[in-house]
């Protein structure tokens, strides 16, 4: 095998039959925009382009749901996540049951009782518009952010590996995904997210069964991977600062992405597509085992690409330059001799960079429109004018993703921070909503300085931690790699320190990022609650009911029925007797 990196032999591979495959993912992509813009409704009222009118049914939402939540970096990065230091991260999926369940009976029921278009709708009913906007504004940075270099970073590792332009993807990615959602609305996102949720899993599938059986068959695969002691599922070592444990994975894991089917207005939205709240729920379970079938087949063909190269390291052996080109150039050392093949992996990838941003897109709109337009400026808009507005809020926000993609292609190693601030940010809002929904005392002064706390708290801890790795101060420890397979003489793999600096505050920079979530929801909780104690805290009898989670209540009520009344949990009494 030639170890050597010749871009343009590999990218000899990537001719016209994957360019038809790649072009027509994205002509389909289009056509349903143009379909649902077009025909039928033609989207002129906000619950048509933001809600779907809410008609969606249940298959299409809980294939939205999954395909917002598998962005291309998770689909290149899990596999390289098991390559380089194995099979733990897989116990994460556990937590996505755990999640669901919570998010169906916790969250959901709330918001779906309100009927809101926005999520942060419920922090002004439950605490203050200024709470509302600072939320907004929050989810609007994060997901520009994200957006871009959801599409930046794996258009770039796969350019480098099948030869594909660049900036051609990104523009092309672009370009159909603004059409078909300023055109198509929400209805149009959803079914566009189903077909491209098929493209997703049809070509990991293909990928991975074909590098399987090529390597010997699954046994194979799993022989070299405990061989090369990649099979760990059972760590529960209680040090925060180990990156992955049973405990990080599942606690943690759980506190990420609570974040997500809680909290975030692109899930929220699309649970409010459809009539019925049982409908949302049994969607929300079908998403469910649909992630962890997609994290399943991401974490095996790790394994797979282990089993390939695991006696010649790419990454030692210069054949690339960085971990994410691992995935791409698996797939050109299998699939790149069959015509369309390596195609279909690249539509896979963009399926899900699609996904993501036509997602955010259409979340985007619909907080600005109903934040800051309808809350700031225009509180008397006509429907047929919020509809136009709603469009050009999706086209001026694409543009401004867009833009940032430049931005993103400047911050080369400072990379990894601005991906991190998708979770830095996540936890402080989660805070603040699980203040309002579990804690009925928690007043707005306290929410707004619990969560402008919890932000800072958490942009030093983040920013913090990757300037230490950037310094080399911070290693995480890798499992070991061979070059003993590759045919050159003489090759050597580069030796790091196994920790790096040690003591004062590295230590605690040193705490794993599955925590980011619990440790920003929790500071925003405490400052929150410890706020609104010394500034009069809401009086729970004078609270609606509506704005504090069923279930909670229900359990309060259950526990303790004599002792709730000392602590004042007689939701909403003074504003019935009144």
């Amino acid at each position: 095998m030639d170890t050597s990196f010749d871009s343009e032999e590999l990218s000899a591979r990537f001719k016209w039959p994957e360019y038809l495959v790649f072009g027509a993912m994205l002509a389909i992509s289009a056509g349903i925009g143009v379909f649902y813009g077009c025909f039928g409704r033609k989207q002129k009222t906000t619950s048509e382009f933001l809600m779907a009118n809410r008609s969606m049914g249940i298959f299409p939402m809980s294939m939205s749901l999954i395909a917002s939540f598998m962005s291309a970096i998770t689909l290149l990065g899990t596999p390289v996540e098991m390559y380089r230091y194995g099979t733990q991260y897989w116990v994460v999926g556990i937590s996505y049951f755990i999640v669901m369940a919570s998010a169906s009976a916790l969250y959901l029921p709330v918001y779906f009782n309100l009927q809101v278009t926005s999520v942060y709708e419920y922090l002004e009913l439950r605490f203050h518009k200024s709470v509302r906007l600072l939320g907004s504004a929050a989810f609007m940075t994060q997901m520009c952010i994200y957006m871009a270099i959801v599409v930046y970073a794996p258009a770039l590792a796969l350019s480098q590996v099948t030869g594909m332009n660049v900036y051609f993807a990104i523009v092309a990615i672009f370009i159909v995904c603004i059409f078909y959602t300023a055109l198509g609305g929400m209805k149009a996102v959803m079914w566009t997210d189903t077909f491209q949720v098929i493209i997703m899993f049809g070509s990991m599938l293909i990928v991975i069964i074909k590098g399987a059986i090529d390597l010997g068959g699954p046994s194979v695969v799993w022989e070299t991977a405990v061989n090369g002691s990649r099979i760990e599922f059972f760590n529960a070592d209680l040090d925060p600062r180990v990156r992955h444990t049973i405990w990080s994975l599942v606690i943690g894991g759980y506190f990420t992405w609570i974040t997500v089917y809680g909290t975030n207005q692109a899930q929220v939205q699309r649970y409010m597509t459809v009539p019925t709240v049982e409908q949302a729920k049994k969607a929300i379970w079908i998403n469910a085992f649909g992630l962890f079938g997609i994290l399943t087949i991401c974490c095996y063909g790790g394994l797979v690409i282990f089993a390939k190269y695991h006696s010649c390291d790419p990454l030692a052996t210069n054949r690339i330059k960085t971990s994410d080109q691992l995935f791409p150039l698996f797939v050109m050392d299998t699939l790149g001799e069959i015509p369309g093949l390596p195609g279909l992996f690249v539509a896979g990838i963009f399926s899900a960079a699609l996904s993501t941003v036509s997602s955010g897109l259409n979340s985007l709109a619909a907080i600005c429109l109903e934040d800051f337009v309808k809350g700031i400026f225009y509180d008397k808009l006509s429907d047929e004018k919020a509809t136009s507005i709603s469009k050009f809020l999706a086209v001026g926000f694409g543009v401004i993703s867009f833009l940032l993609v430049f931005v993103a292609e400047q911050l080369g190693g400072v990379l990894q921070a601005a991906l991190s601030i998708f979770g830095m940010i996540g936890g402080p809002i989660l805070g603040v909503f699980t203040l309002g929904l579990f804690f009925p005392w928690g007043n707005s002064k306290g929410a707004f300085v619990g969560t402008l706390t919890s932000f800072v708290f958490m942009f030093w801890l983040g920013f913090g931690t990757n300037i230490e790795i950037a310094k080399g101060n911070l290693v995480i420890p890798k499992l070991p790699v061979s070059v003993d397979g590759c045919p050159q003489a003489n090759l050597t793999i580069q030796s790091f320190p196994k920790q790096g600096e040690s003591g004062g505050v590295l230590e605690f920079y040193r705490v794993s990022y599955m925590w980011y979530s619990m440790i920003g929801c929790t500071v925003t909780i405490l400052v929150g609650l410890f706020v609104s104690f010394l500034t009069k805290f809401q009086d729970p009898r004078e609270l609606d009911p509506n704005l504090i989670s069923p279930p909670i209540d229900r359990l309060v009520r259950f526990l303790f029925p004599e002792f709730r009344h000392k602590i004042l949990w007689d939701l909403g009494r003074k504003s019935v007797l009144l």
